[in-house]
């Protein structure tokens, strides 16, 4: 059995190493946090495809996780399918509607829109509650013989020198680890609420003041921001100003209970990178996910392995 290093424990670098392992590869995970601090261990975490690069790949690693997640489905692993109300307008990418299972997707009907939308999709997807799925899925990876190793990989030199095969799994910090400026934040605020009795739903459609609320098992995700080239992992009360007022704005008039304020990085790049390093050829990078973590991870794993496995029989 031929094995590997996977560098990043996040939903990425999860998916990845479960994927090469049913590939046939031996693996092992490294990251300077453990899962539970990463950022997808912070986000609301339903499946929909946020406006990342490539369309054509996107379109494709987003089917593909859908059609995953459907065999992922229990209580224990902490994934269901939900119905979800998406706005969309002429200019947005509307492709993945195009590649759902058939009756899973339709147009909302005019009392089905929250206030302030003027079309909308309702679509069945999954929804992985960050808090039970990641530690499902680092179960499954070490019972299926995967170790772990918590320390920083400080350069591309040292992560080369890691293992015969290395994946880049590493978000935002592959920023620094790469040298690539391509990569940078785009912070996101949300709140972490009692559940709401409204549907979930998205409006991407104002850059700057993405809104959502996802009703989970035991709370419910409101957001949000989506600010390009922001570090501040501070909570801004202005921000959750603004998510409330959106809210109210889209209906809700009962002000929610807040149990949590959380501030995230997405790794935001203008295409994600996904493909061997030029220098280091033995290093396949997997980054750039954007807010899209979820939506695409598995689609990407089961490529990646592919990829791999066909390089190790060569």
């Amino acid at each position: 059995m031929k094995s590997l290093s996977i560098v990043g424990s996040g939903i990425v670098g999860l998916t990845s190493a479960i994927a090469l392992q049913e590939a046939g590869f031996q693996v092992r995970l490294i990251a300077k946090e453990r899962l539970d601090t990463t950022l997808s261990s912070k986000v609301g975490a339903i499946w929909f495809p946020f406006e990342i690069q490539p369309k054509e790949k996107t379109n494709a690693w987003a089917t593909r996780s859908y059609h995953r997640y459907l065999s992922e489905v229990s209580p224990s692993s902490g994934v269901s399918f939900i119905p979800f109300v998406t706005a969309y307008d002429y200019e947005s990418n509307i492709d993945w509607t195009r590649q759902m299972p058939e009756g899973k997707v339709r147009k909302a009907t005019l009392d089905e829109l929250p206030k302030g939308m003027e079309m909308a999709f309702v679509s069945e997807v999954p929804l992985a509650e960050p808090l039970l799925y990641l530690p499902h899925l680092f179960g499954r990876f070490v019972a299926n013989g995967g170790t772990f190793e918590q320390r920083e990989i400080r350069s591309l030199e040292e992560l080369a020198s890691l293992d015969e095969l290395v994946v880049n799994c590493t978000g935002l910090g592959a920023r620094k680890l790469c040298q690539d400026e391509d990569l940078h934040p785009m912070r996101g605020q949300i709140l972490r609420c009692e559940k709401l009795s409204v549907a979930s739903f998205a409006n991407p459609l104002q850059r700057g003041a993405l809104s959502y609320v996802i009703n989970r098992s035991g709370d419910c995700v409101i957001g949000g921001t989506d600010y390009e080239n922001d570090w501040n992992e501070s909570i801004d009360p202005a921000d959750t100003d603004l998510i409330l007022s959106r809210l109210r704005a889209a209906g809700v008039s009962k002000k929610p209970k807040i149990l949590d304020t959380i501030v995230g990085l997405r790794p935001r790049r203008s295409a994600v990178r996904f493909e061997f390093d030029s220098a280091y050829t033995n290093v396949f990078h997997n980054y750039g996910h954007g807010g899209a973590g979820f939506t695409v991870a598995w689609g990407c794993a089961l490529e990646l392995a592919e990829n791999l496995k066909t390089k190790k029989r060569a």
